[in-house]
């Protein structure tokens, strides 16, 4: 069964109904073209799943009654990719869509010393709306109960200084010190450099800040790559751990 979103004002789990509106109400009727009586499962993207069934389509919104709800217990393992902003467009945003499928918990759009693009305010708040709408596509198609989290752009010294990490990891090219690292449990935060990658100085800053230099390999990856490789390592090591508990 699929998956939408609604917000959590949405939902009253005490009158036993939600309303589901805006771009997931699109979806759901001029796209999917879903009709009164079917079956859909809705969350707020905090852990709450629904299960309900469609009791009226308005014109710009829609109701359902709910059939039965839990909430869905939120992973012990958070991971935070800070990315530079890229010339490109559509590789940041395959980058959105891949991190979130993989299980990504925020994004932060970061603008480093090699930065390309740097929108303008102006802009920011219209590429946030684009950036949220591929996050939630990707997160719909994935059955995500929880949304990643995406940030307006950050400056690099502003992502240095970020509180609350247990586990800070900067990839380098020039780095030759595999990623031996227990991920399980901790939340994490990885910095990408953009086309070029960081500056020797930048490094050097983060490690002062507390940040440990991992190599990714001998080849050189493109930045969306190295973002959904750090997301990769992560869920690889999840999985590994999940399947030894099987045994």
């Amino acid at each position: 069964m699929e998956l939408f979103y609604t917000s959590t004002g949405n939902i009253d789990l005490d009158g036993g109904n939600l309303v589901i509106d805006g771009d997931e109400f699109h979806h759901l009727v001029r796209v999917l073209r879903k009709k009164t009586g079917e079956g859909i499962l809705v969350t707020d993207g905090n852990g709450l799943r629904c299960e309900a069934r469609i009791s009226n389509i308005g014109k710009s919104s829609l109701n359902c009654e709910i059939l039965g709800f839990s909430q869905v217990e939120r992973p012990k393992t958070s991971v935070t990719v800070a990315l530079s902003l890229l010339k490109a467009p559509q590789r940041f945003d395959l980058f959105l869509e891949k991190a979130t499928e993989l299980g990504v918990s925020s994004i932060i759009p970061m603008i480093s010393a090699r930065t390309i693009s740097q929108p303008s305010n102006e802009k920011v708040q219209g590429k946030l709306k684009r950036w949220r709408t591929i996050m939630l596509s990707a997160a719909r198609q994935s059955k995500r109960c929880y949304l990643p989290q995406i940030s307006e752009p950050l400056p690099f010294k502003k992502a240095l200084a970020l509180p609350g990490y247990d586990l800070k990891l900067i990839p380098y090219e020039l780095s030759e010190e595999a990623p031996r690292v227990q991920c399980s449990g901790k939340n994490i935060l990885f910095l990408i450099g953009g086309e070029g990658g960081f500056t020797v100085g930048e490094v050097q800053e983060a490690r002062t800040a507390g940040f440990r230099e991992i190599s990714l390999g001998k080849s050189i990856l493109r930045a969306e790559t190295a973002g959904i490789f750090a997301v990769a390592f992560v869920r690889a090591q999840l999985l590994e751990e999940e399947r030894t508990e099987w045994l």
